[in-house]
């Protein structure tokens, strides 16, 4: 060879005796054959084949198989975002004509998709109430197809009867989907309760590090894991392997990050509940809080993350008491090791909820400082927040 294409073309290389407890990570756009003939059929490959680095790298194939392992079900897809991983169920189940049941607590941007995106389509939704358990059977008509599932709650932390909501929308011929980010699979496993899908913010507590953006679908068999993957094929979706070794080490630790988080959330939760500043808590592990007997009878641990819902009258001085955190940082998104703070006002995403529209919900996401510094900024928040009240 000359010396251009010794630049390109890389000599064999021995790997005998070289083993990595790290996962490979493969960069690839074309995928090569080893003759034209297996080119020609490279569509027989199937959705778990090697055909364009967009459909997956063995990267991506080794994060797959252990979130599928996690979720116990028979295959997962990754997608770009939690978000896109919701579009892509919702885009790939519905069709005009077709209804999907939302839950008045989901994650904002899922109502979004339905009414600003789905809508002009022809696909139609409805908001429940997420404590309405087997009363849903009620909601669903002919033209439901799906059932979307949060639990808990976004911000307001609800935890919902998936059993029963399961049990209800097969009878009458629906899908569920859940949103297991909060518990991920390691506490609580959607397929396992009859859902259709699982579906986890990659981002959030697998990642573990608030460096990337991911989501993953988990389900129970190989035709929805094919309809799936066709719709991504469509839209030109797929997911960076760097992102995927990222994740595939974050999972290394997701165990041990979840229980330190659970545990200090659960304590800070239990204790700043009689504050005077605190209305209420809103930690499903707490017997005050919606769905408390579910979640002991379902999940079989709480995450990082819980609410603070403030005295009337005490968010008014919310910025100011905010300013003043030494530990916790302000900020969206939640479990890295970074423990966060956002102010939520969550009056305009609902509809079926009394929570009033100056009412301020301070969501928190605890990381992996130490307790006692997290416990003392929050003390000081808190603090300050009767300080103002004092003071005017």
């Amino acid at each position: 060879m000359r010396e251009l294409t010794q630049c390109v073309v890389t000599p064999p290389i021995e790997h005998a005796g070289f083993a990595s407890l790290s996962v490979p990570t493969f960069r690839a756009s074309t995928i090569v054959f080893d003759n034209a003939q297996q080119y020609a059929e490279r569509g027989k490959r199937g959705p778990d084949g090697y055909t364009y680095g967009l459909h997956g790298t063995p990267t991506t194939r080794a994060l797959e198989a252990r979130i599928t392992a996690l979720e116990g079900g028979v295959r997962t897809a990754l997608m770009p975002s939690g978000q896109a991983a919701i579009a892509v169920v919702l885009l790939t189940v519905l069709r005009p004509g077709d209804s999907v049941l939302i839950p008045d607590t989901a994650y904002p941007p899922v109502r979004g998709l339905a009414e600003n995106f789905l809508n002009d389509f022809g696909i139609h939704y409805r908001v429940y109430d997420p404590c309405i358990g087997a009363g849903i059977a009620g909601l669903i008509d002919e033209h439901t197809r799906l059932v979307w599932v949060e639990s808990p709650g976004s911000t307001t932390m609800e935890i919902q009867d998936l059993p029963a909501i399961v049990a209800a929308a097969k009878a009458k011929g629906a899908l569920v989907g859940c949103d297991n980010t909060w518990a991920t699979p390691l506490y609580f496993k959607p397929l396992a309760h009859g859902a259709d899908f699982s579906i986890e913010a990659i981002t959030k507590y697998v990642g573990g590090h608030s460096d990337l953006l991911m989501g993953s679908v988990s389900v129970a068999t190989i035709e929805m894991h094919r309809r799936l993957k066709a719709t991504m094929r469509m839209l030109g979706m797929g997911v960076s392997p760097d992102d995927c070794f990222l994740a595939l080490r974050g999972l290394e630790t997701m165990g041990v990050r979840l229980a330190h988080a659970g545990k200090t959330a659960l304590a800070l939760a239990e204790e700043l509940s009689t504050h005077p500043a605190v209305a209420c808590m809103l930690h499903p592990g707490l017997p005050s809080c919606p769905g408390h007997a579910l979640w002991k009878r379902d999940f079989t641990g709480s995450s990082g993350v819980f609410s603070i819902v403030l005295e009337d009258g005490r968010d008014l001085a919310i910025e100011q008491a905010l300013n003043g955190l030494r530990v916790f940082r302000i900020g969206a998104s939640w479990g890295g090791t970074h423990s966060l703070i956002a102010p939520m006002s969550i009056a305009k995403d609902r509809t079926l909820s009394t929570w009033s529209a100056s009412s301020v919900i301070l969501r928190v996401s605890i990381g992996l400082e130490d307790p006692e510094d997290l416990r003392e900024d929050l003390l000081g928040l808190l603090e300050r927040l009767i300080s103002a009240d004092i003071a005017a």
